[in-house]
C-alpha cells in the first residue's frame, strides 16, 4: 500500500481499494491539491482542463467521508448534460464495486428523459446515499419530496461554466436552498465566467481556489493540423482524411445538431460508418449511442460541443473539426478529447478565412499549427494561410461571382442544391482559367 503516493492522504481502506481497482499510481496535479482540501471539509473552486483527473479528485474524498449507517443523501454531483451525468454515474458505480460496497452504498442517476413517476417511486422506496444528475431533474425530485437534501454533506458542480451558458444556475440556486447552510460546495470549471461570480459569492465563504495551469492550453503530445476548406464539401475532405489516417477513434465536431446530422449522413453515403451524438437525440438514442461508443462500434463519431462535455472515452486518437468553433475555449475543450493520459493525439482542422482570427488567437496562446492538404489518401504539406491570404481574397471574390452566375430553378427538385453547387464549381474553374490567361 505505501508504494502508492495516494496514501500520503488520510484515506480509509475502502478508498484504498478503489485506488487499487483503478490501478492509479500517483495523484494528478488537480488530485494532489483537491483531495487534501476536500478531506478537510473545505469548499473548493477548482479550475483545470479536460483529462486532468478531476472526477476522481472529488469522488475519492467524498467516498472517504461516507457515513456507514446513514441512509440519507450524503453527496450530490450535478452535471450540465445527461451524457456527462451518465458517465459520472458509471464511475460512481465502478468505484462502489471496487470499494466492496455494492448493495451497501446506493447511487441514483437523476436525469430528464426518463419516466418521472417511476423515478419518484424508486427514490422514495429506496433512498440513495449518492445522487448524480442534471440540475433540472434533481430540482424536480426535490420539489416532489422524492429527494430530501437537507442532510447532504457535500455538493459538486461539474462543468459549471457550461451550466452558466445553458441557464442552469437558477436551478442549482433553488436546489442549494434546500440543503443545509453548512454544505461543502465543490465547484469545478475550465473557466470562471463573470456571470458565475454572484453565485460563487452567495454560496462560498473563503473557498479554497485551486487552479492547475498547463504550460500550454492543450496537451503536449498533440499535433494541430490545418486544412484550407476553400470551396470543397466538408464531407469530401473528411472522407479524404479517413483514407490518410488509421484512427482508434476519431471525433468529428460540428457547430450544431443539424450540421452534425447532415455530415453524418453525407459520410454514410460515402461509405464511412459514422455514429452521431448531440442534444437533439432522444434519451434512448443517446444512451444507445454512448453504449456503442464505449464498446468501440464506431471508428468515427460526429458530435456537437454540448455533447462533447459528456464524451470521455479512452483511446480517442484524432479530433477533426469539420467546422472550427467560434471561441478559443471550445477549441481547447474539443481537442482535449484526445492526447490523454500520456497518449499522442492529432487535431485536424478544416478552416476558412472566417476562422483566421481564432487561429491567430490560439497561436498567441502557444499552439503551433502545421498546414496540410490531403490528396489520394496522402498528406502533403501546404502553404500557411499567411502566405496565401492575398490569393484567398481573390479566390473568395471569384467564388461569389461563380455562385451568382448560377440560376436557381423555378421548380425545385430533389438534389437541386448539389447540381447548383456543381455548376458553381464549373463556373469557378472557368473564371480561374480566364484569370490566369489574362495575367
Amino acid at each position: 500500500m505505501s508504494n502508492h503516493s495516494f496514501y500520503q492522504f488520510d484515506i480509509r481502506e475502502t478508498v484504498g481499494h478503489i485506488i487499487e481497482g483503478y490501478g492509479f499510481k500517483e495523484p494528478t496535479p488537480i488530485q494532489q491539491k483537491v483531495i487534501p482540501a476536500a478531506l478537510r471539509g473545505e469548499s473548493i473552486i477548482g479550475q483545470s482542463h479536460t483529462g486532468s483527473g478531476k472526477t476522481h479528485a472529488y469522488l475519492l474524498p467524498l467516498f472517504n467521508e461516507m457515513e456507514k449507517e446513514a441512509a440519507h443523501v450524503q453527496f450530490v454531483v450535478a452535471a450540465p448534460t445527461r451524457e456527462l451525468a451518465i458517465q459520472i454515474h458509471e464511475e460512481v458505480k465502478q468505484s462502489i464495486e471496487y470499494a466492496g460496497k455494492k448493495g451497501e452504498w446506493r447511487a441514483s442517476l437523476v436525469i430528464g428523459g426518463t419516466d418521472k413517476q417511476k423515478m419518484m417511486e424508486k427514490l422514495k422506496n429506496n433512498p440513495p446515499q449518492i445522487v448524480v444528475g442534471t440540475p433540472g431533474r434533481i430540482l424536480d425530485m426535490a420539489k416532489e419530496e422524492a429527494l430530501d437534501l437537507s442532510k447532504t454533506a457535500s455538493f459538486v458542480l461539474d462543468e459549471t461554466d457550461l451550466m452558466v451558458d445553458l441557464g442552469f444556475i437558477e436551478d442549482v440556486d433553488q436546489i442549494l436552498v434546500r440543503t443545509n447552510e453548512e454544505v461543502q460546495l465543490l465547484v469545478f470549471s475550465a473557466t470562471i465566467p463573470e456571470r458565475l461570480q454572484p453565485f460563487l459569492k452567495k454560496y462560498l465563504t473563503n473557498p479554497t481556489h485551486i487552479q492547475i495551469q498547463d504550460s500550454k492550453p492543450a496537451p503536449e503530445l498533440m499535433e494541430h493540423r490545418l486544412i484550407a476548406l476553400r470551396h470543397k464539401d466538408p464531407a469530401d475532405v473528411v472522407f479524404e482524411i479517413s483514407k490518410a489516417i488509421q484512427p482508434y477513434l476519431a471525433i468529428i465536431f460540428t457547430n450544431g445538431k443539424e450540421q452534425a446530422d447532415q455530415l453524418a449522413g453525407d459520410l454514410l453515403e460515402r461509405g464511412l460508418e459514422a455514429g452521431v451524438i448531440h442534444g437533439g437525440l432522444s434519451p434512448r438514442e443517446r444512451k444507445r449511442m454512448l453504449k456503442e461508443l464505449q464498446n468501440l462500434k464506431y471508428q468515427y463519431i460526429v458530435a456537437t460541443d454540448l455533447a462533447s462535455r459528456g464524451i470521455d472515452i479512452q483511446g480517442v486518437s484524432h479530433v477533426i473539426n469539420a467546422q472550427m468553433p467560434k471561441e478559443e475555449e471550445f477549441y481547447i475543450h474539443r481537442v482535449g478529447r484526445t492526447a490523454r493520459a500520456g497518449l499522442e493525439g492529432t487535431a485536424i482542422n478544416l478552416y476558412t478565412e472566417e476562422d483566421l482570427p481564432l487561429i491567430e488567437k490560439l497561436e498567441k496562446r502557444g499552439l503551433t499549427f502545421t498546414f496540410y492538404e490531403v490528396k489520394d489518401g496522402e498528406w502533403k504539406e501546404a502553404k500557411s494561410y499567411k502566405d496565401r491570404q492575398k490569393r484567398t481574397r481573390t479566390t473568395s471574390d471569384m467564388e461569389k461571382k461563380a455562385k451568382a452566375m448560377v440560376r436557381k430553378p423555378k421548380k425545385v427538385k430533389p438534389g437541386y442544391k448539389k447540381k447548383m453547387k456543381q455548376q458553381a464549381d464549373k463556373n469557378f474553374k472557368k473564371l480561374k482559367r480566364d484569370s490566369f490567361r489574362n495575367k
